[in-house]
Order: C-alpha cells, then sequence, then structure tokens
C-alpha cells in the first residue's frame, strides 16, 4: 500500500468522490472481501461490489487475493494507498495567473504547496521508505514585530542555503526546503 495516491483524472475523482464509495474505501485499509464490507456497513455484498469494482476500475483498490467460499470465487481487496490527493492539475488554473513574484503572497504560498504537493507524490512513486524530515508549529507575534519576525526567518534560511547549498555531484544528498508561514485563524487579544 503507497502513502498517497494523487488522483490525476476526472474518472478516478469521480469513482472516489461518492459517500458511499468513501465508507468502502476505508474498509478497506486491511484486506477484505465485499461480503466483509458489506457486513461491517450494513449493506448488501452486491452494491459494495459495485463500489469496489468502480474503486479497482480507477486503480484506487486492488484485488491482492481471492479465495473459493462456498464453492464460489471470492475476491480480497485492499485500499492501494493510505491517503488519496487530488492533484491542482485536474482543474489547473481558473481566471488569470497568479501573481506569484511577491513572496509573502498568497498567489505564491498556494503555488509553493502544489509545487511540494507534486514533489511529494513524485517521492511516493520512487520508493516508500526516504530520509526526510517534517516540522510545523505555531509561532505568536505581536504586529508591531511580524516584519522583524519575517526578517529574522528569511536570515536563517538564507544562512542554511548558504552553508549547505553547494557541493552538488555524487555522494551528496540534494533535498529541498520549503518554508510556508500564514496566519492561522483569528488573531488572539489577551
Amino acid at each position: 500500500m503507497r502513502e498517497v495516491l494523487v488522483l490525476e483524472q476526472l474518472p478516478q475523482v469521480d469513482a472516489l468522490l461518492k459517500p458511499q464509495a468513501i465508507e468502502v474505501l476505508r474498509q478497506l485499509a486491511e484486506p477484505r472481501s465485499c461480503t466483509e464490507v458489506a457486513e461491517r456497513l450494513g449493506q448488501t455484498p452486491q452494491r459494495v461490489y459495485y463500489h469496489v469494482k468502480r474503486l479497482v476500475d480507477s486503480q484506487l483498490v486492488d484485488q491482492v487475493a481471492e479465495r473459493k467460499v462456498r464453492g464460489i470465487h471470492e475476491g480480497i481487496y485492499l485500499a492501494s494507498a493510505k491517503s488519496y490527493w487530488v492533484s491542482p492539475n485536474l482543474v489547473g488554473r481558473i481566471g488569470t495567473l497568479r501573481q506569484a513574484q511577491d513572496a509573502f503572497s498568497l498567489g505564491f504560498l498556494l503555488d509553493l504547496v502544489e509545487e511540494v504537493q507534486s514533489d511529494i507524490a513524485a517521492l511516493d512513486r520512487a520508493a516508500p521508505e526516504l530520509p526526510s524530515i517534517g516540522v510545523s508549529g505555531e509561532i505568536h507575534v505581536m504586529p508591531e514585530r511580524r516584519q522583524a519576525f519575517f526578517d529574522e526567518l528569511q536570515r536563517v534560511l538564507q544562512d542554511l542555503f548558504t552553508r549547505y547549498g553547494g557541493g552538488e555531484g555524487a555522494g551528496v544528498d540534494a533535498f529541498k526546503l520549503a518554508v510556508a508561514c500564514y496566519p492561522k485563524g483569528n488573531r488572539t487579544d489577551d
């Protein structure tokens, strides 16, 4: 089972984005037959099989085994991935292009997130276990100190890029660093 499957075709999205199909898919986080899924969901095996067939045809679910039950061959199915993302490229840009030149703009942040999402999806296709790190946290800054915070953050990152940015060649690991800093919900006034 892959970590993430990026949906890049409309039929995949159409097969997935049905409430019953999502429930069936959740049940297939473990290998199960349509009969087992039907029992868990209180549905008929035929109804579940309809959704499983569409999910298999869309490469969102895999048949991983088959067993014979009372003279009938029964498939055992498993979700293809732990997480499913809809590719931003599926819809593409609507309207005018974003003005992404300004690092402080929402357009720049959206472009960055889409780029990271595409990069991660490509990594998952290449190998399941890769050296990576994810860091997330909250920082609380008074409005009058916001620019000083942004300046310091930029200096720290630029220092990292300067120290570790060179050295391309054989035997060198190349990593991409993307940092997103954005407002979290409403500002708290204490």
